[in-house]
């Protein structure tokens, strides 16, 4: 059976202030659902971006083919779960 990591509250709103601050939005305009890329007109350098401030902030290897699943901040914190579970 694979060990699961849970993300917490706090480390929740980081990963939401990478994305806001990456992205430039506002945190209040960031839903947990709200797609980035059609709500946000977020661009595909912003999600590598994205990326890569997760894996370094997370010490977590994540890889690129997990872009497709990071559309809105739920996909991100999966694909953050599930790097760190690794």
């Amino acid at each position: 059976m694979p060990s699961t990591v849970v993300i917490n509250a706090e480390q929740r709103a980081q990963i939401k202030e990478i994305v806001c601050d990456i992205l430039e939005i506002e945190p209040a305009d960031v839903t947990d659902t709200s797609l980035f890329k059609e709500d946000h007109n977020a661009d595909s350098l912003g999600a590598i971006e994205i990326l890569s401030s997760l894996e370094r902030t997370f010490n977590a290897e994540i890889d690129q083919a997990e872009l497709t699943r990071m559309v809105n901040l739920d996909g991100v914190v999966q694909v953050v779960e599930e790097a760190l579970a690794k």
